[in-house]
Protein backbone atom coordinates (compact mmCIF):
# COMPACT_ATOMS: atom_id res chain seq x y z
CA UNK A 1 0.00 0.00 0.00
CA UNK A 2 1.41 3.49 -0.75
CA UNK A 3 2.39 5.95 1.93
CA UNK A 4 0.94 9.05 2.55
CA UNK A 5 3.04 11.07 2.09
CA UNK A 6 5.07 12.21 5.49
CA UNK A 7 7.65 10.92 7.36
CA UNK A 8 5.81 10.20 10.79
CA UNK A 9 2.68 8.78 8.66
CA UNK A 10 4.20 7.06 6.46
CA UNK A 11 1.33 4.22 5.63
CA UNK A 12 -2.09 3.28 7.00
CA UNK A 13 -1.90 0.59 9.28
CA UNK A 14 -4.88 -2.14 8.09
CA UNK A 15 -5.57 -4.48 10.70
CA UNK A 16 -8.48 -7.54 10.01
CA UNK A 17 -10.32 -9.43 13.00
CA UNK A 18 -8.01 -12.00 14.45
CA UNK A 19 -10.10 -14.68 15.58
CA UNK A 20 -13.66 -15.47 14.22
CA UNK A 21 -16.26 -16.94 16.70
CA UNK A 22 -18.14 -19.84 16.94
CA UNK A 23 -20.84 -18.68 19.06
CA UNK A 24 -24.04 -17.47 17.99
CA UNK A 25 -26.50 -14.88 19.19
CA UNK A 26 -29.03 -14.82 22.64
CA UNK A 27 -32.46 -15.92 21.72
CA UNK A 28 -33.31 -11.77 22.79
CA UNK A 29 -31.26 -11.18 19.80
CA UNK A 30 -32.32 -13.86 17.25
CA UNK A 31 -34.35 -11.60 14.75
CA UNK A 32 -31.42 -9.18 14.43
CA UNK A 33 -29.43 -9.60 11.15
CA UNK A 34 -26.05 -10.11 12.20
CA UNK A 35 -22.87 -8.42 10.97
CA UNK A 36 -19.07 -7.75 12.18
CA UNK A 37 -16.06 -6.01 11.40
CA UNK A 38 -14.65 -5.68 8.15
CA UNK A 39 -11.61 -4.19 8.96
CA UNK A 40 -9.74 -0.96 10.82
CA UNK A 41 -7.45 1.47 9.76
CA UNK A 42 -4.87 3.25 11.73
CA UNK A 43 -5.49 6.97 10.80
CA UNK A 44 -1.84 8.10 12.03
CA UNK A 45 0.75 6.24 14.08
CA UNK A 46 0.64 9.22 16.94
CA UNK A 47 -2.36 10.13 19.04
CA UNK A 48 -4.67 11.60 16.77
CA UNK A 49 -8.34 11.53 17.04
CA UNK A 50 -11.11 11.32 14.31
CA UNK A 51 -13.71 14.20 14.48
CA UNK A 52 -15.72 13.67 11.86
CA UNK A 53 -16.96 11.23 9.05
CA UNK A 54 -18.42 12.40 5.48
CA UNK A 55 -18.92 10.74 2.11
CA UNK A 56 -19.36 12.38 -1.60
CA UNK A 57 -22.76 11.96 -2.75
CA UNK A 58 -21.75 9.36 -5.21
CA UNK A 59 -20.09 7.44 -2.71
CA UNK A 60 -16.64 7.44 -3.93
CA UNK A 61 -14.52 9.15 -1.10
CA UNK A 62 -15.10 9.92 2.39
CA UNK A 63 -13.36 12.55 3.85
CA UNK A 64 -11.76 12.29 7.64
CA UNK A 65 -11.11 15.30 9.49
CA UNK A 66 -8.25 14.64 12.82
CA UNK A 67 -6.84 16.16 15.14
CA UNK A 68 -3.82 17.08 13.58
CA UNK A 69 -6.12 19.20 11.83
CA UNK A 70 -5.77 17.61 8.56
CA UNK A 71 -8.44 16.03 6.46
CA UNK A 72 -7.86 12.65 5.07
CA UNK A 73 -9.90 11.17 2.22
CA UNK A 74 -10.30 7.38 1.87
CA UNK A 75 -12.60 5.06 -0.77
CA UNK A 76 -15.52 4.19 1.62
CA UNK A 77 -15.95 0.98 -0.31
CA UNK A 78 -12.14 -0.46 0.20
CA UNK A 79 -10.42 1.68 2.49
CA UNK A 80 -7.85 2.66 0.70
CA UNK A 81 -6.19 5.51 1.33
CA UNK A 82 -6.56 8.72 -1.13
CA UNK A 83 -5.07 11.65 -0.17
CA UNK A 84 -4.70 14.37 2.29
CA UNK A 85 -6.02 18.26 2.44
CA UNK A 86 -3.70 20.43 5.38
CA UNK A 87 -3.67 23.85 5.35
CA UNK A 88 -5.78 24.26 8.78
CA UNK A 89 -3.53 25.84 11.71
CA UNK A 90 -6.75 25.39 14.49
CA UNK A 91 -9.43 22.58 15.21
CA UNK A 92 -11.10 21.45 12.02
CA UNK A 93 -14.84 21.99 13.23
CA UNK A 94 -16.63 20.81 10.32
CA UNK A 95 -16.40 18.95 6.90
CA UNK A 96 -18.93 18.59 4.34
CA UNK A 97 -19.18 17.90 0.84
CA UNK A 98 -22.23 20.06 0.21
CA UNK A 99 -20.87 22.70 -1.70
CA UNK A 100 -23.91 23.28 -4.68
CA UNK A 101 -22.82 21.99 -8.34
CA UNK A 102 -19.73 21.00 -6.90
CA UNK A 103 -19.26 17.50 -6.03
CA UNK A 104 -15.57 17.44 -5.75
CA UNK A 105 -15.18 19.88 -3.39
CA UNK A 106 -14.59 19.37 0.53
CA UNK A 107 -15.33 22.34 2.52
CA UNK A 108 -13.74 22.63 5.99
CA UNK A 109 -14.09 24.84 8.94
CA UNK A 110 -11.94 25.67 11.68
CA UNK A 111 -10.65 27.42 14.66
CA UNK A 112 -8.11 29.38 12.63
CA UNK A 113 -11.18 31.64 11.88
CA UNK A 114 -11.07 30.30 8.02
CA UNK A 115 -13.73 28.25 5.85
CA UNK A 116 -11.71 26.27 3.25
CA UNK A 117 -12.57 24.93 -0.17
CA UNK A 118 -10.54 22.28 -1.20
CA UNK A 119 -10.26 20.40 -4.84
CA UNK A 120 -10.54 16.68 -3.47
CA UNK A 121 -9.16 15.67 -7.47
CA UNK A 122 -5.91 17.23 -6.44
CA UNK A 123 -6.20 18.02 -2.91
CA UNK A 124 -5.58 21.45 -2.93
CA UNK A 125 -7.23 24.13 -1.57
CA UNK A 126 -8.96 26.46 -4.31
CA UNK A 127 -10.56 29.20 -2.17
CA UNK A 128 -11.27 30.16 1.19
CA UNK A 129 -12.63 32.76 3.57
CA UNK A 130 -11.69 34.76 6.45
CA UNK A 131 -14.41 35.18 9.55
CA UNK A 132 -11.60 37.79 11.29
CA UNK A 133 -9.69 37.82 13.74
CA UNK A 134 -9.92 35.45 17.14
CA UNK A 135 -13.14 34.25 15.18
CA UNK A 136 -13.58 30.26 15.39
CA UNK A 137 -15.99 28.76 12.61
CA UNK A 138 -17.59 25.94 14.40
CA UNK A 139 -20.20 24.98 12.04
CA UNK A 140 -22.11 25.57 8.65
CA UNK A 141 -24.69 24.75 6.00
CA UNK A 142 -25.30 25.90 2.33
CA UNK A 143 -28.34 27.11 1.31
CA UNK A 144 -31.00 29.93 0.74
CA UNK A 145 -33.86 30.84 -1.57
CA UNK A 146 -31.58 30.94 -4.51
CA UNK A 147 -29.54 28.70 -2.82
CA UNK A 148 -26.31 31.14 -2.91
CA UNK A 149 -25.51 31.03 0.73
CA UNK A 150 -23.15 30.16 2.93
CA UNK A 151 -23.84 30.09 6.87
CA UNK A 152 -21.50 29.93 9.36
CA UNK A 153 -21.54 29.93 13.62
CA UNK A 154 -18.59 32.09 14.34
CA UNK A 155 -18.44 32.14 18.27
CA UNK A 156 -21.73 33.81 19.47
CA UNK A 157 -22.44 34.94 15.37
CA UNK A 158 -24.35 33.66 12.61
CA UNK A 159 -22.68 34.99 9.39
CA UNK A 160 -24.13 34.89 5.84
CA UNK A 161 -22.11 34.54 2.61
CA UNK A 162 -22.62 34.82 -0.93
CA UNK A 163 -20.57 31.81 -1.49
CA UNK A 164 -20.48 32.44 -5.10
CA UNK A 165 -18.74 35.87 -4.58
CA UNK A 166 -17.01 34.93 -1.54
CA UNK A 167 -18.71 38.26 -0.17
CA UNK A 168 -20.37 38.60 3.28
CA UNK A 169 -24.08 39.12 3.00
CA UNK A 170 -25.26 39.21 6.53
CA UNK A 171 -24.34 38.98 9.91
CA UNK A 172 -26.10 38.25 13.05
CA UNK A 173 -24.81 39.22 16.42
CA UNK A 174 -27.72 39.36 19.16
CA UNK A 175 -29.67 35.97 18.62
CA UNK A 176 -26.95 34.08 21.00
CA UNK A 177 -25.21 34.97 23.68
CA UNK A 178 -22.57 32.23 23.20
CA UNK A 179 -20.89 29.72 21.09
CA UNK A 180 -23.32 28.80 17.56
CA UNK A 181 -22.27 24.98 17.60
CA UNK A 182 -24.55 24.53 14.87
CA UNK A 183 -26.29 25.67 11.56
CA UNK A 184 -28.53 23.69 9.25
CA UNK A 185 -30.69 24.94 6.30
CA UNK A 186 -33.69 22.46 6.78
CA UNK A 187 -33.93 19.81 4.04
CA UNK A 188 -36.62 21.01 1.97
CA UNK A 189 -37.32 24.46 3.13
CA UNK A 190 -33.71 25.64 1.72
CA UNK A 191 -34.90 29.23 3.24
CA UNK A 192 -34.92 28.30 6.48
CA UNK A 193 -32.15 28.12 8.74
CA UNK A 194 -31.61 26.45 12.29
CA UNK A 195 -29.07 27.96 14.39
CA UNK A 196 -27.85 25.98 18.28
CA UNK A 197 -25.69 27.31 20.84
CA UNK A 198 -24.03 26.23 24.19
CA UNK A 199 -26.71 28.98 25.18
CA UNK A 200 -29.46 26.37 25.20
CA UNK A 201 -31.37 28.67 22.38
CA UNK A 202 -32.66 26.83 19.09
CA UNK A 203 -33.05 30.30 16.47
CA UNK A 204 -35.03 29.44 13.03
CA UNK A 205 -34.32 32.18 10.19
CA UNK A 206 -35.89 33.06 7.35
CA UNK A 207 -33.04 33.96 4.90
CA UNK A 208 -35.21 35.42 2.30
CA UNK A 209 -34.22 39.22 1.13
CA UNK A 210 -31.81 41.36 3.22
CA UNK A 211 -31.15 39.45 6.45
CA UNK A 212 -31.63 40.87 10.08
CA UNK A 213 -32.75 39.89 13.40
CA UNK A 214 -35.88 41.88 13.80
CA UNK A 215 -37.58 40.79 10.48
CA UNK A 216 -35.87 37.30 10.02
CA UNK A 217 -35.90 35.90 13.39
CA UNK A 218 -39.15 33.17 13.15
CA UNK A 219 -39.08 31.51 16.55
CA UNK A 220 -36.91 30.81 19.61
CA UNK A 221 -36.42 27.20 21.18
CA UNK A 222 -35.14 27.19 24.65
CA UNK A 223 -33.72 23.65 25.26
CA UNK A 224 -32.53 25.11 28.35
CA UNK A 225 -28.50 23.46 28.27
CA UNK A 226 -25.49 23.51 26.09
CA UNK A 227 -26.25 22.17 22.51
CA UNK A 228 -24.11 19.73 21.01
CA UNK A 229 -25.53 18.38 18.16
CA UNK A 230 -29.35 19.02 16.31
CA UNK A 231 -30.38 17.22 12.82
CA UNK A 232 -34.10 16.58 10.70
CA UNK A 233 -36.80 14.29 11.27
CA UNK A 234 -40.19 13.66 10.35
CA UNK A 235 -42.17 13.41 6.71
CA UNK A 236 -41.33 16.88 5.60
CA UNK A 237 -38.40 17.26 8.66
CA UNK A 238 -40.49 19.66 10.44
CA UNK A 239 -39.29 17.93 13.48
CA UNK A 240 -35.70 18.17 15.08
CA UNK A 241 -33.91 16.32 17.35
CA UNK A 242 -31.39 17.63 19.83
CA UNK A 243 -28.42 16.24 21.41
CA UNK A 244 -27.05 18.32 24.59
CA UNK A 245 -23.74 18.45 25.88
CA UNK A 246 -25.71 16.87 28.99
CA UNK A 247 -26.50 14.10 27.08
CA UNK A 248 -30.16 14.93 27.22
CA UNK A 249 -31.81 14.25 24.11
CA UNK A 250 -35.39 16.12 22.93
CA UNK A 251 -37.66 16.01 19.76
CA UNK A 252 -38.76 19.41 18.76
CA UNK A 253 -41.78 20.51 16.36
CA UNK A 254 -40.48 23.57 14.69
CA UNK A 255 -43.68 24.64 12.41
CA UNK A 256 -45.27 24.72 15.81
CA UNK A 257 -42.47 26.01 18.13
CA UNK A 258 -43.10 23.13 20.48
CA UNK A 259 -41.09 20.63 22.72
CA UNK A 260 -42.55 16.92 21.50
CA UNK A 261 -40.23 14.85 23.51
CA UNK A 262 -38.02 15.44 26.55
CA UNK A 263 -35.34 12.67 27.68
CA UNK A 264 -33.31 14.81 30.54
CA UNK A 265 -32.39 10.78 31.73
CA UNK A 266 -31.73 9.51 28.19
CA UNK A 267 -28.87 8.18 28.87
CA UNK A 268 -30.17 5.96 32.25
CA UNK A 269 -33.08 4.66 30.27
CA UNK A 270 -30.70 3.42 27.15
CA UNK A 271 -28.13 1.94 30.07
CA UNK A 272 -31.14 -0.06 30.87
CA UNK A 273 -32.25 -1.58 27.82
CA UNK A 274 -28.53 -2.66 27.13
CA UNK A 275 -27.97 -5.89 27.69
CA UNK A 276 -26.08 -8.31 25.37
CA UNK A 277 -26.56 -12.06 25.58
CA UNK A 278 -23.33 -14.05 24.12
CA UNK A 279 -22.53 -17.86 24.04
CA UNK A 280 -19.08 -18.52 24.36
CA UNK A 281 -16.86 -22.04 24.35
CA UNK A 282 -14.47 -22.64 26.79
CA UNK A 283 -12.77 -19.74 28.15
CA UNK A 284 -13.12 -17.30 25.19
CA UNK A 285 -16.09 -15.70 26.80
CA UNK A 286 -13.59 -13.79 29.26
CA UNK A 287 -12.98 -11.66 26.18
CA UNK A 288 -16.30 -10.03 26.06
CA UNK A 289 -16.00 -8.95 29.96
CA UNK A 290 -14.03 -5.64 28.79
CA UNK A 291 -17.08 -4.39 26.79
CA UNK A 292 -19.29 -4.59 30.24
CA UNK A 293 -20.17 -6.10 33.00
CA UNK A 294 -21.00 -9.66 33.33
CA UNK A 295 -24.51 -9.43 35.38
CA UNK A 296 -24.96 -13.57 35.02
CA UNK A 297 -23.17 -16.58 33.77
CA UNK A 298 -24.58 -19.83 32.76
CA UNK A 299 -21.91 -22.98 32.01
CA UNK A 300 -22.71 -26.32 30.38
CA UNK A 301 -19.46 -28.14 30.03
CA UNK A 302 -17.45 -25.86 27.86
CA UNK A 303 -20.48 -23.53 26.69
CA UNK A 304 -20.99 -20.69 28.36
CA UNK A 305 -23.81 -18.40 28.20
CA UNK A 306 -22.49 -15.23 29.50
CA UNK A 307 -24.89 -11.44 30.03
CA UNK A 308 -23.37 -8.29 29.83
CA UNK A 309 -24.88 -5.14 30.98
CA UNK A 310 -23.78 -2.33 28.75
CA UNK A 311 -23.34 1.56 30.33
CA UNK A 312 -24.04 4.45 27.40
CA UNK A 313 -21.55 6.65 28.80
CA UNK A 314 -22.17 9.49 25.99
CA UNK A 315 -24.44 9.81 22.28
CA UNK A 316 -22.58 10.17 19.39
CA UNK A 317 -25.33 11.03 17.08
CA UNK A 318 -28.95 10.00 15.73
CA UNK A 319 -30.12 8.39 12.66
CA UNK A 320 -33.42 8.93 10.97
CA UNK A 321 -34.51 6.42 8.27
CA UNK A 322 -36.86 8.15 5.69
CA UNK A 323 -38.33 5.51 4.37
CA UNK A 324 -39.68 3.61 7.81
CA UNK A 325 -40.23 7.12 9.41
CA UNK A 326 -38.19 5.72 12.53
CA UNK A 327 -35.35 8.05 14.90
CA UNK A 328 -32.67 6.21 16.36
CA UNK A 329 -30.40 7.63 19.02
CA UNK A 330 -26.78 6.51 18.91
CA UNK A 331 -24.88 5.69 22.30
CA UNK A 332 -21.45 4.64 23.18
CA UNK A 333 -19.34 3.45 25.83
CA UNK A 334 -15.95 4.32 26.90
CA UNK A 335 -14.36 1.23 25.87
CA UNK A 336 -15.94 2.19 21.77
CA UNK A 337 -18.82 -0.03 21.85
CA UNK A 338 -21.89 1.66 20.08
CA UNK A 339 -25.65 0.42 20.39
CA UNK A 340 -28.26 1.81 18.04
CA UNK A 341 -31.81 2.57 20.29
CA UNK A 342 -35.11 3.58 18.63
CA UNK A 343 -37.26 6.64 19.63
CA UNK A 344 -40.82 5.86 20.25
CA UNK A 345 -42.73 9.06 19.96
CA UNK A 346 -46.62 9.13 21.52
CA UNK A 347 -48.94 9.96 19.03
CA UNK A 348 -52.20 12.23 18.83
CA UNK A 349 -53.75 8.95 19.99
CA UNK A 350 -52.11 8.84 23.18
CA UNK A 351 -49.21 6.83 25.07
CA UNK A 352 -45.76 7.66 26.65
CA UNK A 353 -42.66 8.27 25.26
CA UNK A 354 -40.19 5.99 25.46
CA UNK A 355 -36.77 4.62 24.17
CA UNK A 356 -36.84 1.14 23.15
CA UNK A 357 -34.57 -1.81 23.62
CA UNK A 358 -31.08 -1.72 21.48
CA UNK A 359 -31.45 -3.25 17.72
CA UNK A 360 -27.75 -2.82 16.58
CA UNK A 361 -24.48 -3.12 18.63
CA UNK A 362 -21.52 -2.38 16.89
CA UNK A 363 -18.93 -3.99 19.31
CA UNK A 364 -15.43 -5.06 19.45
CA UNK A 365 -13.82 -1.72 16.55
CA UNK A 366 -12.46 0.39 19.05
CA UNK A 367 -10.80 1.10 22.14
CA UNK A 368 -12.32 4.15 23.24
CA UNK A 369 -14.53 6.88 22.76
CA UNK A 370 -16.32 7.00 19.42
CA UNK A 371 -16.78 10.50 18.03
CA UNK A 372 -18.16 10.16 14.37
CA UNK A 373 -20.64 7.43 12.47
CA UNK A 374 -20.67 7.13 8.90
CA UNK A 375 -24.02 5.32 7.71
CA UNK A 376 -24.08 3.48 4.40
CA UNK A 377 -27.22 1.75 4.85
CA UNK A 378 -29.04 4.98 2.71
CA UNK A 379 -26.69 3.78 -0.19
CA UNK A 380 -28.38 1.98 -2.70
CA UNK A 381 -27.72 -0.17 -6.16
CA UNK A 382 -26.34 -3.26 -6.56
CA UNK A 383 -22.22 -2.00 -5.23
CA UNK A 384 -23.47 -1.32 -1.84
CA UNK A 385 -25.63 -4.72 -1.98
CA UNK A 386 -22.32 -6.98 -3.32
CA UNK A 387 -20.25 -5.07 -0.77
CA UNK A 388 -22.59 -5.39 2.62
CA UNK A 389 -20.78 -2.24 4.21
CA UNK A 390 -23.18 -0.92 6.95
CA UNK A 391 -21.50 1.75 7.83
CA UNK A 392 -18.11 3.65 9.18
CA UNK A 393 -17.19 4.82 12.47
CA UNK A 394 -14.11 6.89 14.02
CA UNK A 395 -13.35 7.77 17.61
CA UNK A 396 -10.55 9.04 19.75
CA UNK A 397 -8.12 5.59 19.22
CA UNK A 398 -7.27 7.33 15.86
CA UNK A 399 -9.07 4.40 14.45
CA UNK A 400 -11.46 4.22 11.23
CA UNK A 401 -13.63 0.79 11.35
CA UNK A 402 -15.64 -0.21 8.44
CA UNK A 403 -18.70 -2.80 9.62
CA UNK A 404 -20.34 -5.34 7.17
CA UNK A 405 -24.28 -6.44 6.92
CA UNK A 406 -22.84 -9.49 4.69
CA UNK A 407 -23.89 -12.56 6.25
CA UNK A 408 -21.63 -14.56 4.51
CA UNK A 409 -19.02 -12.58 7.48
CA UNK A 410 -19.43 -15.10 10.48
CA UNK A 411 -18.64 -12.92 13.77
CA UNK A 412 -20.93 -11.96 16.44
CA UNK A 413 -19.19 -8.96 17.25
CA UNK A 414 -21.22 -6.94 15.82
CA UNK A 415 -25.63 -7.84 15.01
CA UNK A 416 -28.33 -5.33 13.47
CA UNK A 417 -31.86 -4.92 12.75
CA UNK A 418 -32.68 -6.20 9.42
CA UNK A 419 -34.69 -2.53 9.04
CA UNK A 420 -31.37 -0.51 9.87
CA UNK A 421 -29.11 -1.72 6.89
CA UNK A 422 -29.75 -2.60 3.71
CA UNK A 423 -30.64 -6.31 2.25
CA UNK A 424 -27.74 -8.23 0.99
CA UNK A 425 -28.43 -10.00 -2.07
CA UNK A 426 -26.57 -13.81 -1.26
CA UNK A 427 -24.25 -15.08 -3.53
CA UNK A 428 -23.85 -18.46 -4.79
CA UNK A 429 -19.93 -18.45 -3.41
CA UNK A 430 -19.22 -17.45 -0.21
CA UNK A 431 -15.96 -16.29 1.10
CA UNK A 432 -14.75 -13.91 4.14
CA UNK A 433 -13.69 -10.91 3.13
CA UNK A 434 -10.11 -9.50 3.76
CA UNK A 435 -9.04 -6.61 4.59
CA UNK A 436 -7.44 -3.74 1.85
Amino acid sequence: MEGEGSHEDVEMEVEQEREPSSSSLSSSSAAMKRFGLKNSIQTNFGDDYVFQIVAREDWTSMAVSLSSNAVKLYSPLTGQYLGECRGHSATVNHISFNVPSSPHILCSSSSDATIRFWDTRTFHQVSFINAGPSEEVFSFSFGGPADNLLAAGCKSQVVFWDWRTMKKAACLEESHMEDVTQVHFVPGHQNKLLSASVDGLMCLFDTSGDINEDDHLESVLNVGTSIGKVGFCGDSNQKIWCLTHIETLSVWDWKESIMEVNFEDARSLTSDRWTLGHVCIGLRCTSLCKYGQPTWILAWGRITYLLVEMTVDYFVDCYYSMDENRLWVIGGTNSGTLGYFPLYCKSSQGGASTIGSAEAVLLGGHAGTVRSILPMSRLSGRITQSQGIFGWTGGEDGRLCCWLSDEAFDSNRSFISSALVAKVQKNSRKSRHSPY
